[in-house]
């Protein structure tokens, strides 16, 4: 067997894998709309930047694809995009390595991510790059050692090296220019899609279903009737009593909840709905499937969270649970995971949660962290008195918005001009439907509107008023959507009812201001 054919079957099953590995993680239709536009975008930044040899954006988005999505979508953006960009330049033998090359270099990311906890200085991401650069180069003078060396010898790798050299420092400088310029912004978009987009959905049961398991589901439902006692009067308002019985039946037998009845648990929905019960006065832990609680999942998602979004999501189901925030070492974590500006990795709604994290772990309102993370929201109010998850200048939507007043509200700030601006945001911009998008105008949704309750109600504002003509409430908007088995679906036109929809409408339909109701034992 010679060299050449040996390296292309190692180059083969190096590709089958990554793509194997890709398309064993199941992912969802936004995620592969958005592998495919970054392997698109990163294809067209090599082609334009042709005339420059070497110096490509394509190495920065294909690493910090990696770094913010995770290893199987960097590859296959990576991967992608040689693919695609050499139709262009022309396939040839050197296509699988470049293929493998730029693949390699969304699993740096990945590790990068992995490592720092997705936290990483504008700096120090450009330098990964740069490193990245000078990867891929030693990588395509491989190719060429292997391919044309005849027999290769060290000697002639070093040869070939000390050739390429100057073209693999302009790659690895470009790549330090291109991420200094643009790479924190796009890492900032990607981890927004991650915690705002990234769902799994599931359809619920059809009609012809087999009838087991729906007679096991009434039943659970039943049982779910007697073990949720509402610890607040306020927790039977419409449509709260409903949408809390449904997730008890939705329990699966480890405890946990998955994204819907019956698919397997994970930390996400899990911690949602465990929130969504603790914020509308109901025990979680008093909810058993098997008789097993959701508590030893909080436990072991405390112990391994460590992106800023797991972490403040996990406190904050702790704090609902009633589970000391110290567990797993959580509450350190997050004190660490705030910078020195006082943000959350330099986002508004990460900040938001990270500051009502902060209380959830037990931090006091006026402790020095919390004032540090509500004066830097404050300073990033937009000017029409919104929020934007990135910053200010952005423009403003319901769910920043609201999380933003949350957090004021949690700070000590409730009677402040920042909370008092922004509820006016909130309520100038309430769709004809009574629901709110996203962003404004988009249309009504569950979540974003379940949002906009408690950002209402944390500013002292009732939910249950019209807030244009014509116009129902966003409480009414929500109970529209509600099934009569107590599940949310996520807007009019869809028919999907994922169990963190119901979750965080049960929390706004109990009108609780705040997403956690810390519970005393």
């Amino acid at each position: 067997m010679t060299w050449q054919l040996a390296s292309l079957l190692v180059l083969g099953a190096a590709l089958t894998a990554g793509f194997t590995w890709y398309e064993r993680t199941h992912p969802t239709s936004r995620m592969l709309a958005l592998v495919a536009t970054l392997a698109a975008l990163a294809a067209i930044g090599r082609v334009a930047f042709a005339a420059l040899p070497n110096v490509k954006p394509t190495t920065d988005i294909v690493l910090l694809s990696g770094f913010a999505l995770g290893g199987a979508p960097g590859f296959v953006v990576g991967a992608v995009a040689a693919l695609a960009s050499n139709l262009v330049f022309g396939q040839g033998p050197w296509t699988p390595w470049q293929m493998v090359a730029w693949g390699l270099c969304g699993l740096i990311g990945a590790g990068l991510g992995r490592a720092t906890g997705r936290r990483l200085g504008r700096v120090p991401l450009a330098l990964a790059c740069g490193g990245a650069g000078l990867a891929f180069g030693a990588i395509m003078d491989a190719s060429v050692w292997v391919t044309y060396g005849g027999q290769p010898t060290p000697g002639q790798y070093l040869a070939i090296s000390a050739t390429s050299l100057p073209f693999n420092l302009a790659h690895a400088i470009g790549n330090v220019v291109f991420c200094l310029a643009f790479g924190p912004a796009l890492v900032r978009a990607l981890l927004r899609f991650r915690a705002r987009m990234e769902v799994r959905w599931a359809d619920a049961p059809v009609a012809g279903a087999p009838a087991a398991p729906i007679a096991a589901l009434a039943l659970a439902l039943l049982l779910a009737g007697s073990l949720l006692a509402p610890q607040r009067a306020h927790a039977a308002a419409a449509g709260a009593a409903p949408a809390a019985r449904y997730l008890a039946g939705a329990q699966n037998a480890d405890g946990g909840w998955g994204a819907a009845p019956r698919a397997a648990s994970n930390a996400t929905q899990t911690s949602w709905t465990v929130i969504g019960l603790g914020a509308a006065g109901y025990d979680a832990l008093s909810v058993r499937r098997s008789g097993h609680s959701p508590a030893a999942l909080l436990r072991r998602y405390a112990a391994r969270s460590r992106a800023t979004t797991d972490l403040e999501r996990t406190a904050l189901a702790l704090a609902a649970a009633g589970i000391p925030g110290s567990t797993g070492g959580l509450a350190g974590r997050l004190v660490r995971a705030q910078r020195a500006d006082g943000s959350f990795d330099g986002l508004v709604n990460l900040t938001s949660f990270g500051a009502l994290a902060l209380r959830a772990v037990g931090v006091p309102a006026r402790s020095r962290r919390v004032q540090r993370a509500t004066s830097w929201l404050a300073r990033r109010q937009n000017r029409d008195g919104g929020f934007n998850f990135a910053g200010r200048g952005g423009p403003s939507g319901a769910d920043d918005t609201a999380a933003a007043i949350e957090a004021l509200a949690a700070g000590g700030h409730r009677s402040g001009r920042a909370v008092a601006r922004a509820a006016s945001w909130l309520a100038g911009h309430q769709n004809p439907d009574g629901g709110y998008g996203l962003q404004s105008p988009a249309a009504s949704n569950a979540q974003s509107t379940a949002f906009a309750v408690q950002g209402l109600v944390a500013a002292g504002r009732s939910p249950d008023r019209r807030r244009r003509r014509g116009a129902r409430s966003p409480v009414a908007y929500l109970r529209s959507l509600q099934a009569r088995n107590g599940s949310v679906r996520y807007s009019r036109t869809s028919t999907q009812t994922p169990v963190w929809v119901t979750a965080e409408a049960l929390a706004a339909l109990a009108r609780h201001p705040l997403p956690i109701r810390i519970v005393r034992r």
